[in-house]
């Protein structure tokens, strides 16, 4: 066995120490206006680059705004933030559309994560059932995080469960997408599905 040169020792353990941080591509998706959004806006360390573009009247008339009166603006591509866990990984999140009419641009939003947050607004489960499908046929891991709009939910976490045939594996959590440690702590939820499904 060779060796260690002393006199490069010191370096090596400095290099090791400055290494950059491994990253890691999460998707944050659900349905039109269940905060994906603000979940990104709100843990993001950098400015999130958002694509919001009006609701026009025409637009209206196709998404459920009902629920979300004072909506203005609607994500039309992505959204993208990023988040230092440490110093050995970095998260990307990229949030993706919630109207089906962009649902052409998910397979590209999504390539190279190795997991996704679903966000589910339990007053319209409907809205959800696109996103917790795709992750499913595509075996991502995900979790399913529902959103307490005004602090409170509709239906308890079993009945949502049921209601959008989750399985008993996948996290079902209750979280704040406006509270920044609300939503870290989703996404370790589901750094930790990613992790052991890498691991099985």
């Amino acid at each position: 066995m060779r060796p260690t040169d002393p006199s490069t020792a010191g370096t090596e353990a400095a290099q090791a120490a400055v290494r950059p941080p491994l990253p890691v591509k999460l998707v944050v998706a659900g349905g039109f206006g269940v905060g994906k959004t603000t979940a990104v806006g709100s843990i993001s360390e950098i400015e999130p680059l958002t694509t919001e573009a009006a609701i026009t009247e025409v637009a209206a008339g196709v998404d459920d705004l009902s629920h979300t009166p004072s909506k203005t603006t609607t994500t039309v591509a992505m959204d993208f933030g990023c988040l230092t866990i440490d110093t050995t990984l970095k998260l990307y999140l990229f949030g993706t559309p919630g109207q089906e009419r962009f649902g052409f641009m998910w397979d590209d939003i999504v390539e190279g994560a190795v997991g996704g947050l679903v966000i589910v607004d339990t007053r319209r489960l409907d809205d959800c059932y696109a996103a917790v499908d795709y992750f499913e046929h595509k075996q991502i891991p995900f979790a399913v995080a529902v959103n307490a709009f005004d602090g409170k939910v509709e239906h308890d976490l079993d009945e949502v469960r049921w209601a959008l045939d989750v399985a008993d594996g996948v996290p079902l959590l209750v979280f704040d997408a406006r509270e920044r440690g609300s939503v870290r702590d989703a996404l370790l939820v589901v750094l930790e599905q990613a992790l052991h499904r890498a691991e099985n």
